[in-house]
């Protein structure tokens, strides 16, 4: 083979190995196998409607418990990503922003990071939040699912009512501009 040939050889296996790792890391291949959709069987994880168990808990970044039944009277967005996820980190300034909004009464936002407390931290130095962020390892029991996010995909929100009912489900990143009037409907 020319070394013409070995370098585009080369560049095209480089290409493959960093397509597949973006859809990796991307979130379009999950590190948790999704659990089939059978017929009359209810998915794992909460639906629409469901009340959060009492005992369901984050940990916040600084490793305090953050329980979820603690935040309720005010309506809850939790959003799930993690640092390594593109998607995810497009997002970030419409959630900080539409965070920044609420206010004292509004709807309070929380970031779950299925991640590295070493790579939320790096991340947050760059790209500070004004939000709480909790974090957990990914996992197959990880708050995510338990949150309903039976396929394991990020970015992954929910919006839990003031009464801790579980209202919205949202698999993927919003659009500029989208989540003011996602959380905003039927709430």
């Amino acid at each position: 083979m020319s070394r013409r040939g070995q370098w585009v050889l080369l560049i095209a296996l480089a290409a493959a190995a960093g397509l597949g790792a973006g859809l990796w890391h991307g979130g379009y291949f999950a590190a948790t196998p999704a659990a089939p959709d059978l017929p009359g069987q209810r998915p794992p994880g909460l639906v629409e409607g469901d009340i959060l168990p009492e005992d369901l808990a984050l940990t916040a970044l600084d490793g305090t418990p953050l329980p979820l039944s603690a935040l309720r009277g005010r309506p809850l967005l939790i959003n799930v990503w993690a640092s390594w996820c593109a998607p995810c980190v497009e997002e970030m300034p419409e959630l900080a922003a539409f965070a920044s909004e609420q206010g004292d009464n509004g709807i309070q936002v929380i970031g779950l990071a299925l991640d590295s407390p070493e790579a939320v931290h790096a991340f947050l130095q760059r790209i500070p939040v004004p939000y709480p962020i909790a974090i957990e390892p990914p996992g197959p029991a990880d708050s995510s699912v338990a949150l309903g996010n039976a396929r394991g995909l990020l970015p992954y929100t929910v919006l839990i009512d003031a009464q801790g009912r579980l209202r919205k489900r949202k698999l993927g990143p919003f659009a500029h501009g989208e989540i003011a009037g996602w959380a905003n409907q039927d709430n």
